[in-house]
């Protein structure tokens, strides 16, 4: 039976291993537990891999971590052919760490961005070699200029962290989303700020993603490519690494 999960990842966005239970094991092989330290893809980043580990020693690879029929729901989904637990077995959760750990950095940096071109956001997708985000805008804007921006916050070691508002004070203060398209997660009692800056003083954004605890470990970023998707809309693709000629 479908029940809740005690999402450890909104907490300690660090949190790379735990113990766990199941409690349910759909017809599809999808596999729910009472906690899991697995982020469901959500709001443009993508769900955590990784494997069970079970206490024969034996492993259960993963998929993609996603959403059930609510956001309350978190459902771990096996690759072809691996095995699956029982209700009530106890396994060892392990996330494939370095994927995640380049998603929060790199999730990270879509903030930073967000700081830079202070436009209202039209879409975003964050992946572990590129992500993009797009903006409700017509300036025209050198990638070169936006990139010496981000890294100069970057280098500037700013903390981020997270605070916690209700879903009321959201819903009271609306403006405080800057997507236009993609609302904050809410129905769980509490949404979290993201917060950049001591005092929040570069930024604070609802979201429900991982991120880094300083802008230092986003690492050396780049504009590789400003589009043009309408007459009021800019595509902004951020990948890793510094800008080449041939970017």
């Amino acid at each position: 039976m479908t029940q809740p999960v005690a999402p450890l990842f909104r907490d300690d966005f660090y949190l790379s291993t735990t113990e766990a239970v199941v409690t349910a094991v759909h017809e599809d092989g999808g596999i729910e537990l009472d906690q899991t330290c697995f982020y469901a893809t959500s709001g443009g980043q993508p769900g955590d891999t990784g494997f069970f580990e079970r206490a024969d020693g034996s492993r259960i690879a993963l998929g993609p971590t996603v959403h059930g029929a609510t956001k309350d729901i978190i459902v771990h989904r096996p690759l072809e052919g691996a095995p699956l637990p029982i209700v009530g077995e106890k396994l060892v959760l392990h996330i494939d760490w370095p994927r995640r750990y380049r998603l929060m950095r790199m999730h990270t940096a879509c903030h930073l961005l967000s700081v830079v071109c202070p436009f209202p956001i039209t879409g975003a997708a964050v992946g572990e070699e590129e992500s993009r985000v797009d903006f409700d805008m017509s300036e025209t804007i050198d990638r070169d200029e936006v990139t010496e921006k981000l890294m100069a916050l970057v280098a500037a070691n700013h903390p981020v962290y997270v605070q916690w508002i209700t879903d009321a004070e959201l819903a009271a203060n609306p403006g405080i989303v800057k997507s236009k398209n993609v609302r904050p997660p809410m129905g769980m009692g509490r949404v979290s700020l993201v917060c950049i800056g001591e005092n929040s003083a570069i930024d604070s954004q609802p979201c429900g993603g991982t991120h880094v605890s300083e802008t230092q470990e986003v690492g050396a970023i780049h504009i590789s490519k400003i589009e043009k998707k309408g007459k009021e809309n800019r595509r902004f693709r951020i990948q890793f690494g510094s800008p080449t000629s041939a970017a």
